[in-house]
């Protein structure tokens, strides 16, 4: 039976690459372990990537993950178990949640799991960041030329 937190299903070579990240990103970039330090990263917005397990007991210890990473607009993903997820990050017991905050060379692999999770390629996201900057931009050139006008009539 499907927990309630698990809000999607996780294609079996997607789940492949989200766990090739977390072992690139243990060893050299950064990662937080464990429900209290995944939360904290999601919350301060250093998180790049959340991954949580899917057999989690009892389920109310994480169900506030996937809804703060929607608030935060940070991806997250889901793994079948937490023994997976334990040994990807190198540890000999399971683990519940994992943040990448820094992919370290697992970015690719990151890169590709959000863009598989979400639909959307990361680049995306930069650019739909840019359009209002540049928007600002504009409207403070149009502010100033319609000040200057007014000052020379």
């Amino acid at each position: 039976m499907a927990k309630s937190y698990v809000k999607f299903e996780v294609a079996k070579e997607v789940v492949e690459k989200t766990l090739d990240a977390v072992r690139l990103a243990k060893q050299t970039g950064a990662v937080r372990k464990g429900v209290n330090e995944v939360t904290k990263s999601v919350e301060r917005g250093l998180a790049s990537l959340v991954v949580l397990a899917e057999d989690i007991e009892p389920e109310e210890v994480v169900m506030h993950i996937p809804a703060l990473c929607e608030q935060k607009k940070i991806t997250y993903v889901y793994v079948p178990t937490k023994l997976e997820l334990g040994k990807a990050i190198g540890m000999n017991v399971p683990c519940s949640s994992v943040a990448i905050e820094k992919a370290g060379s697992g970015e690719a692999s990151m890169k590709e799991v959000i863009s598989r999770v979400s639909g959307k390629a990361p680049e995306e996201k930069a650019e739909q960041k840019a359009k209002p900057a540049e928007a600002s931009k504009q409207q403070k050139q149009k502010k100033q030329e319609k000040q200057s006008d007014k000052e020379g009539a």
